[in-house]
């Protein structure tokens, strides 16, 4: 096995309604996280109220362990790790797209985070429909199974 050190830069954290790992859902809702970026960073969400979603990229930190093969709960098949959104990867790195509702200075208010409190924010980028949009992705063994949250 190949390793490597690899630093991340924690930019800020999330301040979540969900205080615990069994709280949080399977996918984001509608309920209000704020994102606080830290101040040294926060020249950095200049032009971001332009922007209606937001991929943000966050650690896992609560996280213990990973598997490769796992289940999920839309069917009863284990998958390889890499082929889920699992949060048992190797790296417990997580990301999503997020709504977001308003930026006041350094804390951006959003929807759609299913990240717990305290969870340390890695990366935002800008949800951009002309590159991010692939209507010809085929999505592996997701695409025979619904999905109920």
């Amino acid at each position: 096995m190949k390793t490597i050190q690899v630093k991340l830069i924690v930019i800020g954290v999330i301040h979540s309604p969900y205080k615990r790992v069994e709280e949080a859902p399977r996918q984001g809702t509608g309920d209000i996280s704020e994102i606080e970026i830290f101040k040294e960073y926060e020249r950095g969400l200049t032009d971001i109220s332009d922007f209606t979603h937001l991929h943000v990229f966050y650690w896992l930190h609560k996280s213990k362990g990973y598997k490769l093969m796992v289940n999920t709960p839309w069917d009863y098949r284990p998958h390889g790790v890499f082929t889920t959104r699992s949060p048992h990867h190797p790296n417990p790195l997580a990301y999503t797209v997020v709504t977001l509702l308003e930026r006041n200075e350094n804390i951006l208010r959003v929807t759609g985070l299913e990240a717990i409190e305290g969870t340390p924010v890695i990366d935002i980028k800008p949800y951009i429909k002309k590159l991010d949009l692939k209507n010809d992705a085929i999505s592996g063994w997701s695409e025979n199974v619904e999905f109920k949250f």
